[in-house]
């Protein structure tokens, strides 16, 4: 409702306003313009998603292997995390034009940028996670012989999964922001360089139309770490449903 609230006040300000359509163009219009040219935007946003899955892959599962280093080496949290904490002091508006001055206008520095964007909160979920386990299960898992990676298979990585699955939310919805920024700053196909170039020639409808776009599929991509959390880890689920 306050979504459908906002459209209209937004149509009602611009009729009455008569502002330039270059300027401000009414919801109408850009829905109207980004569906005459949804074969144009289709094609870019295949190519944004295509990107954000695979550096957010990448991210993923260098979160992963670093995360469980962690775990096993203690004395490893205090040389890595502040260092991970240090990787989100980098402004993403800065590191992005060198990544495509060192790397070129191929995958590589889009996967990058994306990694600096979405590996910090994976990581420190998982880490945290694993570390929040229930030591008295722990102990007990070891008084029966247990092995360490036993205990952390039974007790630890279960116990990691509902904060790994709320910091995945935070990460893809920042995967697909860093997609859309690297290609802004320098790309052949993508969101990015279709709003970078809309924006040249004043089609403001169009850039609007493909920021509804980028919307919709980090909304997708959002819902879709339910869908899979429900598969992997649906304790998690039911611990935070309503009673």
């Amino acid at each position: 409702m306050t979504v459908v609230a906002l459209a209209l006040g937004w149509q009602l300000y611009v009729a009455v306003s008569g502002i330039r359509p270059q300027v401000l163009p009414s919801p109408a219009r850009v829905l109207e313009q980004g569906w005459a040219h949804r074969a144009d935007i289709a094609g870019h946003a295949w190519s944004t998603l295509q990107v954000t899955l695979v550096g957010f892959a990448v991210s993923l599962a260098v979160a992963w292997a670093l995360a469980i280093v962690v775990d096993f080496s203690p004395w490893l949290r205090r040389a890595l995390v502040p260092l991970f904490v240090v990787s989100q002091t980098l402004p993403i508006i800065a590191i992005a034009p060198l990544m495509i001055i060192w790397f070129g206008f191929g995958l590589l520095p889009k996967i990058l940028v994306i990694a600096l964007a979405t590996f910090f909160p994976m990581a420190i979920g998982l880490i945290e996670g694993f570390a929040a386990a229930d030591r008295e299960a722990g102990a007990l898992l070891r008084s029966m012989g247990a092995s360490r990676r036993q205990e952390f298979r039974y007790v630890r990585l279960p116990s990691a999964l509902p904060r790994f699955f709320t910091a995945l939310r935070i990460g893809i919805t920042y995967a697909v922001v860093g997609a859309v920024f690297a290609e802004y700053v320098g790309a052949t196909s993508g969101l990015g360089i279709y709003m970078s170039t809309q924006k040249n020639s004043f089609r403001t409808d169009l850039v609007l139309a493909a920021v509804l776009v980028t919307a919709v599929l980090s909304l997708a991509l959002y819902l879709l770490t339910y869908a899979a959390e429900r598969v992997v880890a649906p304790w998690a689920l039911a611990t935070r449903s309503p009673r």
